[in-house]
């Protein structure tokens, strides 16, 4: 079993803070395990029911009649349309890239909750025993130590932002398994919106597509006549 950032005072070592350590003889103290998650904190409420489907990403509708689209007011130019389009493909990318960070951040949460239920599962079976239990902690990159850890009925957790809470064991796992829950439909939101989003980008490509080439026509029709009148 390996805890992470687990605060130990016994006979190996002790954490001092995240970047800070010291190696001594230490007399046994009970101390509390911390973990570090960025713990994720439901703050839904009656507002987000009404919030748009897809985050509000504007829907890119598709031209199927290019003539008449260009006949309306404000599409002058086959390039002042060709532009519009395009500040609104940039706009879906960058959209594109902060799903993209939040699903990063998702999946790399996920995991580290998941690891710190299980510890938490282990030590509520240890919880009744007078067994210490053997584990190991970060100390440096690629460097662990030994630790002794007394049975307890209490936890520390991250919260993110410098912000540590105490827990008890059975509070702490009721609210990782809340904020499993929580993170894995955020994720799967974020599929479906990042599915949505690449949809707008193909239409937004076929549109650009379809208003140059008929603008390309209306060039080479304006040539032909050009051409007719003077011969």
């Amino acid at each position: 079993m390996q805890l992470s950032n687990l605060t130990a005072r016994g006979s190996k070592a002790r954490i001092l803070s995240s970047g800070d350590t010291e190696c001594a003889c230490l007399n046994v103290r009970k101390e509390y395990p911390i973990f570090n998650m960025a713990a994720t904190i439901d703050h839904s409420n009656a507002s987000q029911a009404t919030k748009k489907k897809h985050l509000g990403i504007p829907e890119a509708v598709f031209l199927e009649d290019v003539d008449s689209f260009m006949k309306q007011p404000g599409n002058d130019t086959a390039d002042t349309v060709l532009r519009r389009l395009d500040e609104q493909y940039q706009k879906y990318k960058y959209m594109e890239l902060n799903l993209s960070q939040k699903k990063l951040r998702l999946k790399n949460q996920i995991p580290q909750i998941t690891q710190t239920l299980e510890i938490l599962r282990h030590m509520q079976k240890k919880k009744e025993t007078t067994e210490p239990m053997e584990t190991h902690f970060l100390l440096a990159d690629s460097v662990y130590c030994k630790a002794s850890v007394p049975p307890t009925d209490k936890v520390c957790l991250w919260l993110g932002a410098n912000v540590m809470l105490e827990y008890d064991i059975d509070e702490a796992q009721a609210l990782l398994e809340k904020n499993l829950s929580t993170a894995s439909r955020n994720l799967d939101t974020l599929e479906e919106d990042l599915d949505f989003l690449r949809d707008q980008f193909t239409t937004t490509e076929v549109n650009m597509a379809r208003v140059y080439n008929w603008d390309v026509k209306r060039r080479s029709k304006e040539n032909l006549l050009k051409s007719a009148e003077k011969s």
